[in-house]
């Protein structure tokens, strides 16, 4: 049978504002937030609008289940706070949305009594919502103990969410792995339609779209197998050229295209993809420019142009 739970908010970030809506909406009580900024108020009045907005020692006091979504390095001493004040109380349930940190940050609740438990969604946000119906089919990382384990289960549930259950001495990995993948995305598709903004293309979102969209689910599907690309065929001439053009044109890009690169070469020559001799020649020509810095660019001319020819 379905219990509401009375749940407090502190933190009405991108995070808060869209978890605490979520369970309002599947019968949970969401009995009060706590949100300082100008945008966590405009989250609140959009999400939660019937919601009272408290100190975080008042939320903490009034709710069976305390949400803390705050960033990582502000949870140990919101944690700290809250226990040292008594506004926390045994049986309470306390639970947190960093990726990066297991239970042991909420080791102060759990001196007074209350239940820790740590619930991460596997999901970007932009406190809409939006992100909603992006709920569904999310995964959510869990960290939590003994009987505390069905209420964070329960909790996904209610979410629309599924449970992925994290060991407490991995969630740094686990968060590292969600980060190298979404973060770092972000940083790269930036990147790449600042150089095909700098060759002259109107649309670089447009034109990128279907490859990457291509691109991902086939990595997500296939894993190395799906790589394609000069990289892995080998073809030293092209990446020289790319590597001049960029150079030349998108400078600040040429760090992460290097970097990328060799991982890339790596793992083609790891599966047998790429003969040495020809990984041996791609390696040489990144080395190059993996010492260049913005002071002392390259801006060489590959020999292949040295020759006369023109390859794009």
């Amino acid at each position: 049978m379905f219990h509401p739970l009375r749940v407090g908010v502190v933190g009405a970030g991108r995070v808060g504002a869209v978890l605490a809506a979520a369970l309002q909406a599947a019968g949970h009580e969401i009995v009060a937030v706590a949100g300082e900024s100008d945008a966590s108020r405009g989250r609140i009045a959009a999400l939660l609008p019937d919601v009272p907005v408290l100190k975080p020692t008042a939320v903490a006091r009034s709710c069976d289940v305390l949400l803390l979504t705050v960033p990582d390095d502000m949870l140990g001493n919101v944690v700290r706070t809250l226990a040292d004040a008594g506004a926390l109380h045994e049986g309470q349930y306390v639970v947190h949305t960093s990726g990066r940190h297991g239970l042991a940050i909420l080791e102060p609740a759990r001196a007074v009594g209350a239940r820790p438990i740590a619930l991460h969604p596997a999901m970007t946000f932009t406190g809409t919502a939006v992100d909603l119906s992006r709920l569904g089919g999310c995964v959510f990382g869990l960290t939590a103990t003994g009987p505390d384990r069905a209420v964070a289960e329960a909790l996904t549930v209610d979410l629309g969410a599924h449970p992925m259950w994290v060991p407490e001495e991995m969630r740094t990995l686990y968060h590292a792995g969600l980060a190298h993948g979404a973060n770092h995305l972000v940083t790269l598709v930036a990147e790449a339609m600042e150089i095909l903004a700098a060759a002259g293309a109107a649309d670089p979102a447009g034109t990128l779209r279907p490859l990457l969209t291509a691109a991902l689910d086939n990595a997500l599907e296939h894993g190395d197998a799906a790589l394609t690309g000069p990289i892995v065929r080998g073809d030293v001439g092209t990446v020289a050229a790319h590597l001049a053009d960029i150079d030349a044109n998108a400078p600040q890009t040429v760090g992460s295209y290097v970097a990328l690169a060799r991982a890339t070469l790596d793992r083609a020559l790891a599966d047998g993809r790429l003969v040495p001799l020809r990984a041996q020649k791609i390696s040489r020509l990144l080395d190059r420019y993996a010492t260049a810095t913005p002071d002392a660019p390259h801006h060489h001319t590959p020999s292949w142009r040295a020759e006369g020819r023109v390859r794009r």
